[in-house]
């Protein structure tokens, strides 16, 4: 079996990556400009690295066309690379915006439009979707990822009831705040409120968001598609 999973070569995607791993795919492990972490990534866990900036759907177009003539049809993608934008929405460049809106959503939706023939023509495969709670609730300052990330959700719906007759599941893992370089430019006080407005008490951990993905893309979650997972520890409900 073979994993495409993007923004790979560190926090989430790294995580992903090991557990579907260990779970007995062989991992494509996506990356942007971290080419050393990626390809040190795919050495320990025998998987290949392959490069790509998806928010160039040129590039997009190069890279799957690379994976299908060499490695052949991916049974699982996921979608897990993107961006983030802090700052009031008005003060947010239009150039910085539409970029935001380019990977986080586009980067998705062309990189499953280009693996899904594979799947359809397979009649199987599946789609596993990395949202964030601030796509389910919103948060101030950050308005455009807020968007972004709602716009996956959407996306996951609606595909998932496109492709379902097709044998093809789509869902979506929706992230709380998690210890990952996304969240390190918070300072200790900031993180420390963020736990306590977790009703669990503590901060969420790659590995938690790549348990969720694992499961959804095993045979155990066969008659599950167009969810959304919200791995939270409460902090939204």
């Amino acid at each position: 079996m073979l994993a495409l999973v993007t923004g790979a070569s560190r926090g989430i995607g790294a995580a992903c990556a090991r557990r579907l791993a260990a779970d007995g795919y062989t991992v494509l492990v996506h990356y942007h400009r971290a080419a050393g972490m990626a390809e040190a990534l795919a050495a320990e866990i025998g998987g290949t690295a392959v490069q790509a900036d998806l928010g160039d759907f040129s590039q997009i177009d190069r890279m799957t066309a690379r994976i299908h003539e060499q490695l052949g049809r991916v049974d699982l993608l996921v979608n897990n690379a993107g961006i983030a934008l802090n700052g009031l929405f008005q003060e947010v460049s239009d150039q910085d915006a539409m970029r935001l809106f380019l990977v986080n959503v586009g980067g998705v939706m062309h990189t499953a439009k280009r693996l899904l023939p594979d799947m359809l023509h397979a009649h199987r495969g599946c789609i596993v979707n990395i949202a964030s709670v601030w796509g389910e609730c919103g948060a101030a300052c950050e308005v455009h990822y807020s968007a972004a990330k709602a716009a996956v959700i959407g996306f996951t719906k609606a595909l998932a009831q496109e492709v379902g007759p097709s044998g093809i599941r789509v869902n979506c893992v929706s992230p709380g705040v998690i210890d990952t370089d996304m969240n390190a430019g918070h300072d200790a006080d900031t993180m420390a409120a963020l736990a306590g407005e977790t009703p669990l008490g503590c901060i969420g951990q790659p590995a938690d968001i790549a348990d969720a993905v694992a499961f959804l893309a095993s045979d155990r979650a066969r008659f599950i598609t167009g969810q959304i997972l919200p791995v939270n520890g409460g902090f939204y409900l």
